[in-house]
């Protein structure tokens, strides 16, 4: 049985990711920004046995939430052993935007990028003394390629799958 924080999971991919993990019997603490939006869900806790699902106020451009978030998973179970990355926005701003789409750039890279990487940072220790840690991030193929006008996006990607490069050789 693994442990497994999780990002992301009040909707599409990370949701199906978090519904996964429950049926195959693993433990998840699951860091959203809005915590009723699981109820309901196939991941509604009302749904599962006590102790199987941790649900956390997480917002991704608040340092201080992933810090509460991990504390909380290790307080209620005791630790993690897995990190799975869910979290992210879509910008569609193009290569020549506007002075006013700074801010949206901005906020696409601090939610796409750096909360990630803030995120795996805070858990580091923890994933390493389990001498079985896991970090799963999805990037997008906007890390490998940019298409039409997701400049912001797939910048965000691109820096996203430089670190995910750079935890594996530090793994």
């Amino acid at each position: 049985m693994r442990t497994i924080l999780i990002s992301g999971a009040s909707r599409g991919i990370g949701l199906n990711i978090a519904y996964r993990e429950l049926k195959e019997g693993n433990r998840i603490s699951i860091g959203i920004r809005d915590l009723e939006s699981v109820k309901g869900s196939v991941i509604d806790p009302n749904n599962w046995p006590t102790g199987k699902i941790l649900i956390n106020k997480y917002d991704a451009l608040d340092k201080l939430s992933a810090e509460k978030w991990i504390k909380n998973t290790i307080y209620n179970f005791g630790g993690f052993d897995s990190l799975i990355n869910c979290s992210g926005v879509l910008s569609k701003i193009p290569f020549l935007y506007k002075d006013e789409d700074e801010k949206e750039i901005l906020n696409t890279l601090n939610i796409n990028f750096l909360a990630i990487w803030n995120l795996c940072r805070l858990s580091w220790e923890h994933l390493t003394q389990s001498n079985n840690g896991r970090i799963i991030v999805l990037v997008s193929m906007s890390g490998k390629r940019s298409k039409g006008d997701l400049a912001a996006y797939s910048a965000s990607k691109f820096a996203l799958m430089s670190l995910c490069q750079t935890i594996k050789n530090k793994g």
